[in-house]
């Protein structure tokens, strides 16, 4: 069985926050009671203190530790009197002999109660040649005693051998209650990390799992589908570049449904003529005549007018059409293109004014042949698009590394809404500017591609002589 996102995102949080929360509570748990066991042993390096002093007092008046040797009841007393509540029933002494209270001041600050239990069993007292006097228990050779000293001189040891566990009971109880608590912490601990972690899992994989059922209806040709932006972290960046991606290939699906839409309806006109003449020649319904093959000869040249600018089209849009660049003159180019269409101008009536600037401008790095076309197609179109008697300006200008060219006609113009579509495959105005002039749309698809593979900018807006105005600005040539 697969796991989702979400199970996996849920089990790797909690497993993080479920490791981090019992080692912190099984550290505490050793260093509780590690830091108890060095407590007791302190506490109990107190009574050694009080002891100490008692044994110097017996010393200063015995000057021997005879007695204490011989008399085992006596060295319990001591111990009595440093710790009186250390010694459980039955250890304070002979029966014969109660056990003395000196210093009665030390009974005003007693241990806790059970804290020192077999305390006298870990005691020892050596003498000042670190031989065992009195000991329960095997003394270390490297021991820490504390030294007793008489007129300024050593004459025993008194040692505590550190306990090693916690035995009693009491002590047990309460560490038993600390870990209980530890564990119940870490419990609640661990259960708010799963309520956490599932929220931030959910939270985390909504976006996920929307945008990986988008892209199934994506994929499925759905592009139409969006997904809400909910966020302004990486997942709401990737939510908007879907919904960018899924509104490009939207734009794109429509344009190439138009795209082969208009070109079928390009198509259509010419071969539906010819299909036509054919068949009155066979029917006899028409005789072979001048008319009949200039009509025929025409469709022709204009599908393959058509077909012809489809090629163009396509090579330029996959970047296939050969660009042979240098450096060169613009105003030599679009003086030869003009040249080339000043008797078409004339014969329409329409003014052609060229405007140069008076000094040689800066030379363009591009390919001569291309830029002529660019020129040839746009001095086509306003042949095409201008009213007889009409005017066409065009301009040369150099502005800041970049070199414009301006093309003004007069009317017919067009609105500003279809100003913006008329670098469009196949678009044309359903005006004046319109089939019957021959044009399939493409020039000006052409002539954005030819721009802009110079590395130039084409635009279209209101010309004030009442037409269009185009304008092309190409980089000047860096030498």
């Amino acid at each position: 069985m697969k796991m989702c996102v979400a199970h996996k995102l849920f089990l790797v949080i909690l497993t993080a926050a479920g490791l981090a929360v019992v080692s912190s509570a099984l550290i505490m748990q050793w260093s509780l009671g590690r830091g108890f066991l060095k407590y007791v042993n302190a506490v109990e390096k107190t009574g050694i203190s009080r002891l100490a002093n008692l044994l110097e007092e017996r010393y200063h008046n015995e000057q021997s530790w005879d007695s204490l040797r011989q008399h085992p009841g006596q060295w319990r007393r001591l111990i009595a009197e440093a710790l009186p509540e250390s010694a459980p029933p039955g250890e304070g002494g002979d029966a014969d002999e109660p056990p003395r209270h000196g210093h009665e001041g030390d009974r005003d600050k007693p241990l806790p109660p059970r804290m020192v239990r077999h305390f006298n069993q870990r005691l020892f007292l050596l003498d000042a040649d670190r031989r065992v006097l009195i000991s329960h228990v095997e003394v270390p050779a490297d021991n820490t005693a504390t030294p007793l000293l008489y007129r300024g001189r050593v004459v025993g040891y008194l040692g505590l051998l550190p306990r090693t566990n916690i035995s009693d009971a009491p002590q047990q109880r309460f560490l038993r209650e600390q870990k209980l608590a530890f564990a119940l912490v870490a419990g609640v601990v661990v259960l708010l990390a799963a309520i956490l972690s599932l929220i931030l899992t959910r939270r985390m994989t909504q976006p996920l799992s929307l945008l990986a059922q988008a892209t199934h209806q994506l994929a499925a040709g759905t592009f139409s589908v969006r997904v809400p932006v909910t966020s302004h972290d990486e997942l709401g960046q990737l939510a908007r570049d879907f919904n960018s991606l899924a509104l490009a290939l939207e734009k794109s699906e429509l344009t190439r449904r138009q795209w082969v839409a208009d070109i079928s309806h390009e198509l259509r006109t010419p071969l539906a003529i010819l299909r036509g003449e054919l068949e009155a020649l066979q029917d006899g319904i028409r005789q072979p005549g001048q008319d009949m093959f200039h009509s025929l000869h025409n469709e022709v040249l204009r599908l393959g007018r058509l077909v012809d600018d489809l090629y163009q089209v396509s090579l330029s849009d996959v970047g296939a059409l050969t660009y042979r660049k240098t450096e060169l003159d613009l105003a030599d180019v679009l003086q030869e293109a003009v040249a080339v269409y000043r008797p078409r101008f004339m014969s329409k009536g329409i003014s052609l004014e060229l405007d140069l600037p008076a000094r040689p401008a800066a030379e363009v790095f591009g390919d001569p042949e291309r830029l002529h076309q660019l020129f040839g197609n746009l001095l086509d179109n306003a042949l095409k698009y201008t009213d007889n008697g009409g005017r066409l300006l065009i301009t040369l200008r150099q502005q800041e590394g970049i070199l414009a060219v301006d093309f003004q006609d007069s009317a017919p113009g067009v609105s500003q809404g279809e100003l913006e579509s008329l670098f469009e495959r196949l678009y044309r105005v359903e005006s004046s500017r319109n089939r019957a002039t021959g044009g399939a749309g493409l020039g000006l698809t052409i002539c954005r591609n030819v721009v802009e593979a110079h590395g130039g900018n084409i635009t279209a807006q209101s010309s004030p002589l009442g037409g269009v105005w185009i304008r092309i600005e190409l980089p000047v040539a860096r030498s």
